[in-house]
């Protein structure tokens, strides 16, 4: 399992209590004054606990020390939490009033459709003649000026308009307000060209600065000599850790497939590359000097390549995982797998606690975890004579133990689960040695002359290997049942079904029932939960307007049926990633899509022209294209789209209606009049623009 008695994994047991103060720390937000003192005041304890420990008979009461030591490192996981976040700052530049700000591009610009999004560091806030210190982070969108392609270390000048990054509008839409903010990000600036100028160009970290230049070399060698663009794409993703050309249906096929992590530089990524390394150092010399001599070599490479990909959470721990077992190798030394992999964690989240957020680091720890748990325990199940079946069942007992062990948490967050991803991570097993083998190979030969001829057979082999293994994804993605998608629950679901998970692998590992029994209730309560939430949601009706920029979308549920009436198509990727996520996650498995011109008829739903009569809630859709009839009209709800330009007084008198609903299709100068007029008239109102969505229930 993990280790014989607990003296041999410290660092699990006080990682423990680490977490628990970044958990804390992330819900229970305090002053780092009053952790400052919490601290010290745990330090006195400990320190009068070991002064007095014979004269008080401290040793027949040893809990009180390992109480102590656990508290003070949840302490200092709780301020580890609260020192990382950079409003705390004085100089914080929201905190400063302020006309212009300097900043300097601290990523590598994504540059997405017509469009560059970067990361920005403020220097500098003011005016033009008076410039102070300031600090933080800020989300720039930038619509770029073609004289000049913005760098990594770009210093900016540019206005001070930025605003706060918006919470999701939708129902079960992405977060990305979170997701900034676990990056320390909590502002946005949309820049046009001529309101930003260059100042200079000044790296903050020079040996980034040369890592993301050489990567930038690397992937344009990719480009240069891989004529399949897509081929070019994923080796630049999986080989350099690159995904600014990955288009979306691939990232879907490794998805669907369960092995999206093959996109993701990781933990496998660096153990194939410490392979090749140790591989090229077998050649020099073994004595003892050389011995560690090749370990820093080696330390100095693995750390290089996770440079060059971005220092992801992944990389890191595997690196530092890495480095370690190198380590305790040369200095024959034991090293126990699960205190490394604890170890490593710590070291991360000491660094930077906002880590623990990140669903790669979370999956990544998760699936090493597994196959240090679970997959002796699996392997174990079954024994084969033949090696060849040895080997085949070790690697079919590591993919059951991955997935097992991270299946509730990546249905959480991704809500579908592969059918086929024991064949699909099979099947990919020797392509990738081959195409990170070929392609680190390749790119290393062709910087040197005489040898490019060498470096294009290896391009050749990584394109093909790359063709075909895609091909053959993409062929299981289609397979019928390949996923099952709308997998939807709470965290509370998810931690009970991780304990059923990790109880029922105890029971197998030791046969206590103890473990079995847990495990059963972990499952009865899941069960019992999940199966409350489906019910009600079953017996909801309700409309949704939707809060989507330029666009018009109402979803009407009736139980598990539900309408969309909207101007976009299944296709669009705005409607997959704002009304398909809400669809699914109220529970709606048959949904009908109409766009706004068409009528329609059902049992709980009846749309002529522009009036929905849906229950017994009543809908007007007003549009440009009004007509007034020859009666009056009462409905519940006048939605108002497609930027209308009437009276409201005018509209009241042929439609009488309960509150009025302005949608984001609507110009904000047209908004302003209709709630100006709204508010003179004491019409009720809702303004979806720039603010969320409106869930109105029609039980």
């Amino acid at each position: 399992m993990l280790a014989e008695h607990k003296g041999e994994i410290p660092f699990l047991i006080y990682l423990m209590p680490f977490l628990a103060g970044i958990i804390a720390g992330l819900y229970f937000p305090v002053s780092v004054e009053i952790l400052y003192i919490s601290i010290a005041v745990l330090f006195c304890f400990f320190l009068a606990l070991n002064l007095t420990f014979g004269k008080a008979n401290i040793y027949n009461h040893s809990w009180i020390g390992g109480l102590l030591i656990h508290l003070l490192l949840f302490m200092i996981g709780y301020t580890a939490l609260e020192l990382n976040d950079n409003r705390t700052d004085k100089a914080y530049f929201e905190k400063q009033r302020a006309d212009l700000l300097l900043v300097r591009v601290s990523n590598e610009p994504v540059v997405k459709q017509k469009y560059v999004r970067c990361i920005a560091d403020v220097l500098q806030c003011g005016d033009l003649y008076n410039q102070r210190k300031a600090s933080g982070k800020l989300l720039l969108t930038i619509m770029p000026d073609e004289r000049h392609q913005l760098q990594y270390g770009d210093e900016l000048l540019i206005p001070a308009n930025y605003r706060a990054v918006d919470p999701p509008a939708n129902p079960a839409g992405f977060n990305y307000k979170a997701y900034l903010a676990h990056q320390n990000i909590y502002a946005q600036s949309f820049l046009y060209p001529g309101q930003y100028r260059v100042m200079g160009y000044q790296p903050a970290n020079q040996i980034i600065n040369s890592a993301l230049k050489t990567r930038q070399y690397f992937v344009s060698l990719f480009k240069a000599n891989i004529k399949d663009t897509t081929a070019a794409a994923i080796a630049s993703t999986l080989i350099l850790g690159y995904k600014a050309d990955l288009s979306p249906e691939v990232t879907q096929t490794y998805s669907r497939t369960g092995t999206i992590h093959v996109l993701s530089v990781s933990g496998a990524h660096v153990a194939v590359v410490y392979a090749f390394i140790a591989f090229l150092l077998g050649l020099l010399k073994h004595s003892r000097k050389t011995q560690w001599l090749k370990a820093i070599i080696a330390i100095l490479l693995i750390w290089a390549y996770a440079l060059l990909t971005g220092f992801s959470p992944a990389v890191c721990r595997a690196a530092l995982m890495v480095s370690m077992v190198i380590i305790g190798n040369t200095s024959f030394q034991y090293v126990n797998m699960a205190n490394l992999l604890a170890f490593s964690a710590f070291l991360l989240l000491l660094y930077n606690p906002l880590m623990l957020v990140d669903v790669g680091f979370q999956l990544s720890y998760l699936a090493v975890a597994g196959l240090l748990m679970f997959q002796p325990v699996i392997n174990n199940w079954i024994t084969f004579k033949s090696k060849y079946a040895a080997t085949l069942w070790y690697y079919i007992s590591a993919s059951l133990a991955a997935q097992l062990i991270t299946f509730p948490l990546s249905a959480y967050y991704f809500h579908q689960f592969p059918v086929y991803f024991l064949i699909s991570n099979l099947l990919i097993i020797l392509p990738s040695a081959v195409i990170l083998y070929s392609g680190l190979s390749a790119l290393l030969l062709s910087m040197v002359p005489f040898l490019k001829s060498v470096a294009a057979l290896g391009f050749w082999l990584l394109e093909k290997t790359l063709t075909y293994m895609t091909m053959a994804l993409s062929w299981i993605e289609h397979l019928p049942y390949a996923s099952v998608n709308k997998l939807w629950y709470t965290l509370p679901d998810c931690l009970l079904l991780s304990g059923m998970v990790l109880l029922l692998f105890l029971f197998f590992f030791n046969r206590q029932v103890r473990y079995l029994t847990a495990s059963l209730v972990c499952l009865l309560l899941f069960s019992a939960s999940h199966s409350y939430g489906a019910i009600k949601l079953a017996g909801d009706n309700s409309i949704t307007f939707f809060s989507i920029n330029k666009h018009q979308a109402m979803l009407l549920k009736n139980g598990s049926q539900g309408t969309a009436i909207t101007d976009l198509s299944a296709a669009d990727p705005v409607f997959k990633y704002t009304i398909q996520p809400a669809a699914d996650s109220l529970g709606i498995t048959y949904l009908t899509i109409i766009n706004q011109n068409e009528d329609l008829s059902k049992n709980y739903l009846k749309k002529r022209n522009d009036l929905l009569q849906f229950k017994q809630m009543r809908v007007f859709m007003l549009r440009p294209e009004y007509l007034p009839g020859s009666g009056k009209i009462d409905v519940d709800y006048l939605y108002v789209t497609g930027n209308p330009h009437f009276q409201l007084s005018d509209i009241s008198q042929m439609i009488a209606y309960k509150m009025l609903v302005i949608d984001a299709t609507n110009s904000a100068k047209n908004i302003e009049c209709m709630v100006a007029e709204a508010e003179s008239l004491k019409i009720k109102y809702y303004v979806l623009k720039r603010n969320k969505s409106l869930t109105v229930s029609s039980n």
